[in-house]
């Protein structure tokens, strides 16, 4: 099984103008990703997919790989199946985000395993235990699953609803590293958007409308996803003390 790991990574984000190249700790963002992801052991490659030159260029400038992809992709899916049609070999892609600069290698590695264990598996991404001051944060999105560990559905909303809370209520947040074979990936990028996908702005859910599965496994990662200056100005004060 060849696993690649590719990570989408735009210049003009709307908080954060800029954020793959904001340091941290004197390195890009974008390098410190590609640095985490090239610790994991199964995949082969590991691939920086950018719209912008500069990203591209810094890129090539720590001895990273790179493509370079078109500019009017709506989506982090779309450029990711751009970059999978230049690699008809590979049979998984782990799209890791560009903004999780602190990503554990082996949650990679987890991530691919999957696909080794469960032969008929699409797509998989990973979960952890939210902790209760995130409950009522949109941004801070929900994932409940089946007793094998497939989403059941994604909210920016509080699920389960506690309506009697006991030992069974457990929250989990979504953690947003996702997983899948090249052709399901061909496949999810080519379908049209789905109501609930819009309605709660969730991607992911276009594949849960559409009768498939993703399989979620659990975690006790608990990264900082830099969108804000905020963000970028913990992760670097956590990089200090390391």
């Amino acid at each position: 099984m060849k696993v690649i790991c590719v990570i989408p990574a735009r210049y003009a984000s709307t908080r954060l103008p800029g954020k793959p190249l904001k340091l941290i700790a004197g390195k890009p963002m974008i390098q410190r990703v590609w640095e985490q992801a090239r610790k994991a052991q199964i995949p082969s490659e590991v691939i920086v997919a950018t719209d912008d030159r500069r990203v591209y260029d810094a890129v090539i400038a720590f001895g990273g790989n790179v493509c370079m992809t078109r500019e009017d992709h709506p989506n982090g899916t779309s450029r990711l199946a751009e970059v999978a049609e230049k690699y008809p070999d590979v049979d998984v892609i782990v799209n890791v985000q560009g903004d999780e600069p602190m990503i554990p290698p082996e949650i990679i590695d987890r991530l691919a395993e999957a696909f080794q264990a469960e032969s008929d598996l699409k797509m998989a991404t990973m979960k952890v235990r939210m902790q209760e001051s995130e409950y009522a944060d949109p941004s801070a999105v929900k994932v409940v699953t089946d007793k094998n560990g497939y989403a059941l559905y994604f909210s920016r909303n509080l699920i389960p609803y506690p309506r009697n809370v006991t030992d069974l209520f457990k929250v989990y947040k979504h953690v947003g590293i996702y997983a899948y074979t090249r052709k399901f990936l061909m496949l999810y990028a080519a379908m049209r958007p789905t109501p609930l996908e819009q309605v709660e702005s969730l991607e992911q859910l276009r594949v849960l409308e559409n009768g498939y599965k993703i399989k979620v496994l659990e975690s006790d990662f608990r990264g900082i996803g830099v969108d804000t200056q905020e963000d970028l100005d913990a992760v670097n004060k956590l990089f200090k003390h390391k």
